[in-house]
């Protein structure tokens, strides 16, 4: 790992960290070696102009929150936790979006990695409930959300419009309470 890079939290594997600018190279790189595990459940920034815009939201939106996961060994990009429409007051809840790179993924370093941005934001950022909208057929991110506590709470017909037409959702949550009963 690079001295330069300051990671947020760590796990025995990875880091997590916010986005910056600078990133985009790399991640845009990263999206267009994973065009084929992303197709149809997600369509990540694949150039430097639609990169500026995704991560200027991320970076200047108090209502999002992006991170990377990146390798301790080297630093690079493995995938991305961002949380959206963090709403503060009463609710305290944010909604999850997260991706994998080809390079790292079936190795256990989003399972790591989303963990850690669970435990930042029920820690640093003070919320409380987080939730995850994911596709029925999407196994793998059913399969992450599962192995890292989230409970199905619901279905949601023609929730997101994603490659061209409303999908269904399943509702995926987890609480402070619920991983501090794990811990």
């Amino acid at each position: 790992m690079s001295d330069t890079i300051r990671f947020l939290a760590e796990g025995p594997r990875v880091g997590i960290r916010h986005f910056t600018l600078d990133d985009s190279a790399e991640f845009t790189a990263r999206v267009r070696e994973s065009r084929e595990l992303h197709h149809p459940w997600l369509s990540p920034p694949a150039n430097a102009t639609a990169y500026a815009s995704y991560a200027g939201r991320l970076i200047e939106d108090p209502a999002k929150a992006g991170f990377l996961v990146c390798e301790k060994d080297g630093g690079g990009i493995a995938g991305f936790v961002n949380i959206n429409n963090i709403v503060e007051g009463a609710f305290q809840c944010g909604a999850l979006g997260y991706g994998a790179f080809a390079h790292g993924a079936g190795r256990g370093l989003m399972r790591e990695g989303l963990g850690l941005v669970v435990a930042y934001a029920f820690g640093a950022m003070g919320l409380h409930r987080l939730e995850i909208n994911v596709q029925p057929g999407n196994a793998a991110s059913i399969a992450l959300a599962k192995r890292c506590g989230f409970r199905l709470e619901g279905f949601s017909p023609n929730f997101l419009f994603i490659d061209g037409a409303w999908r269904d959702h399943e509702r995926w949550a987890v609480t402070a309470e619920m991983i501090a009963a794990r811990t």
